[in-house]
């Protein structure tokens, strides 16, 4: 009957509306999913620009690999030998000082320079396996005490004071290519697009009528826990210990370490954080996360404050539930139930 009515409605006019485009592609970068989705272009239009999008994130994927040949690795080597100053190129010195105000920013909880820390820890691996935990070395690097601060770039060249510096980008890379991806998006003139990698989402524009709308992932199911809508160029993050991970002795330990302890942070299972427009929106919501999520409990207002983050979301690791009151007036919770767990934080 449904399909008679449309039907009628169609006949009844000179002609119907045809549905706006969309096109969907999906690969594999970063070590995560990566989804581009645009809306209302040409789909060989949209096809050959989503496959541009993919091939930049590959590129800086492959130029910023930690533990792979790349060019962060050659010059964590140049730092570890105490060699002259290296040449760099410069949207890679870009990133170095861009990532060092945010380090300094966040007091030093947001670390790329522990590079060598999240070796020892085993997560500069494709796979992530149980390891002996080597607590003197932890103990003497931090002793040595490796910080963005000590990386010196004058006149495109780049060098450490502390030979134990080594940078991993891993906690950065995501959200500057969502920047970047942007950036290429409107100056080719699309309107309405959206980016996904790995939970590290920026919007552009709508979904015909409607924002887009995304979910946030639960930290232990296979389901979102709530929905937001993402008005056009915010961008939102999460950090969390469900995907980089592993269990020894019926501990989890995940990839997000406290650079002041030198172990992996516990006691907590997700962060997401809600960036309004801004040219970093994208890199802000792969960083700010970061250190609330490493930030003892009473401190976390204060930290998202410190990071210009209003709107963000702590799930503790007994499933207790604690959110920004801005971030109240934006979220959906699937679960009524759940909706009854949440504690807000207040300012």
């Amino acid at each position: 009957m449904r399909l008679l009515s449309l039907l009628a409605i169609c006949l009844l006019f000179t002609s119907c509306t045809k549905p706006e485009p969309i096109h969907n592609t999906q690969s594999y970068v970063f070590g995560t999913l990566v989804d581009i989705t645009i809306y209302g272009e040409p789909e060989a239009e949209a096809q050959e620009l989503a496959a541009e999008i993919i091939r930049d994130f590959q590129e800086l994927h492959n130029r910023l690999h930690a533990w792979r040949a790349s060019e962060i690795k050659s010059l964590n080597y140049a730092f570890k030998r105490g060699n002259l100053p290296v040449t760099i190129e410069p949207d890679v010195a870009a990133m170095i000082s861009d990532a060092t105000a945010l380090s300094i920013q966040s007091k030093g909880a947001f670390n790329p320079a522990i590079g060598q820390l999240i070796h020892y820890w085993g997560f500069q691996n494709d796979e992530f396996k149980p390891i002996k935990i080597d607590d003197l070395s932890i103990k003497k690097l931090l002793s040595n005490n490796p910080q963005m601060v000590d990386i010196v770039i004058q006149n495109g060249k780049a060098s450490s004071r502390n030979r134990h510096v080594q940078l991993d980008l891993g906690g950065y890379a995501k959200g500057y290519a969502l920047d970047n991806a942007l950036q290429t998006l409107r100056k080719h003139g699309v309107r309405n697009a959206l980016i996904n990698i790995g939970g590290n989402i920026i919007a552009l524009g709508k979904h015909g009528e409607n924002p887009w709308r995304v979910g946030i992932q639960h930290p232990r199911k296979p389901s979102a826990i709530a929905t937001i809508e993402l008005d056009s160029g915010w961008a939102i993050g999460t950090s969390g210990d469900y995907q980089r991970y592993f269990m020894l002795k019926g501990k989890r330990y995940c990839h997000i370490i406290n650079p002041a302890t030198g172990y992996p942070t516990s006691g907590i299972q997700a962060v997401t954080v809600l960036i309004p427009p801004q040219t970093n929106a994208g890199t802000l919501s792969d960083v700010a996360s970061k250190p609330i999520f490493i930030a003892k409990p009473n401190q976390r207002a204060k930290v998202a404050q410190e990071m210009g983050v209003e709107n963000f979301i702590v799930i503790e690791a007994d499933d207790k539930i604690f959110i920004s009151a801005e971030m109240t007036k934006r979220i959906k919770w699937t679960d009524g139930a759940t909706a009854k767990y949440v504690t807000q934080i207040q300012p």
